[in-house]
């Protein structure tokens, strides 16, 4: 709390109540009512590379999607990373039951964000552009995650998902892109209000690459959980442009996101993400059974 009070007084605003917004898992991100009874955030982000990036993308998408807009920006010290002042937009991060209306228009405004080409000097931003080296992006990401994973689960576990990965990401179709891809593209990052998707937040992980990396996450947070929704996304984002093939990228992508997940959880510390990193063992170990 130290820290949002530091950055209160930065951005000079009168305020009246301070809250904390679950489901940040990485930076620090507060619900601010000033005074005025306006709403607006404060988010610190966990790394300089992740507040330079996400305030590079908020800007460059600001009038081509609903995001939130950047009402003040600080550097940070040697103590704090540095912090955004956002607007509010008028919804709420999904929660609950995802139905095949929902699954459409989370389609819709999936395929807009992948619809924005880069420009020239999007290229030059703090926006990595992964999309040339795609395959190698993908493969560093994963090995420097097994450093963490080789700790955590045992030998034989770990020397499959190996033998998985090297068999199976030669199989993947060619890159879609270049585009922005979101690389956190989840429930809690898609504000909606009255069954319409009414924003997307937390760029802060955003690279321009292939799309295809971008469904893992809603696929093990909507798609197997309820019945449709796949068919109703699909529909929804082809409204807009053609999908890579679901059916062949899903798999993959899911297996790499539950060992990287377990690699994150080491690195951020087993004991305060225990749930999230047995629920990713879990399905580590049924899948490659």
């Amino acid at each position: 709390m130290e820290k949002v009070q530091h950055v209160i007084k930065q951005f000079d605003l009168d305020v009246l109540s301070i809250e904390d917004v679950p489901e940040s898992f990485s930076s620090s991100v507060y619900k601010i009512k000033l005074k005025d009874h306006q709403t607006v955030f404060i988010k610190i982000p966990y790394s300089k590379v992740k507040l330079e990036r996400e305030y590079d993308v908020l800007k460059r998408l600001q009038h081509e999607l609903p995001v939130p807009q950047v009402l003040n920006y600080w550097e940070g010290n040697e103590v704090i990373t540095g912090a955004f002042l956002l607007s509010a937009i008028n919804g709420s991060p999904i929660t609950g039951e995802v139905d095949v209306d929902l699954a459409y228009d989370i389609g819709v405004i999936h395929a807009k964000l992948h619809s924005i080409e880069p420009y020239e000097d999007d290229f030059n931003s703090s926006v990595s552009n992964e999309y040339e080296q795609w395959t190698e992006f993908i493969k560093k990401q994963f090995y420097s995650f097994a450093e963490d994973v080789k700790e955590v689960i045992d030998t034989r576990l770990y020397e499959q998902s190996l033998h998985y990965f090297d068999q199976h990401q030669k199989l993947l179709p060619s890159p879609d892109g270049p585009r922005f891809v979101h690389m956190d593209f989840r429930p809690g990052n898609i504000l909606v209000h009255g069954n319409k998707v009414v924003g997307i937040i937390d760029f802060e992980s955003v690279r321009i690459g292939s799309t295809e990396i971008d469904f893992t996450k809603i696929n093990r947070d909507i798609f197997v959980k309820y019945p449709g929704t796949m068919e109703a996304f699909q529909k929804g984002y082809e409204s807009i442009r053609p999908i890579i093939d679901l059916q062949t990228v899903l798999p993959f992508y899911r297996f790499t996101d539950a060992f990287n997940s377990i690699g994150w959880c080491k690195r951020r510390g087993i004991e305060k993400n225990q749930s999230f990193l047995e629920e990713n063992l879990a399905y580590l170990k049924d899948f490659l059974r």
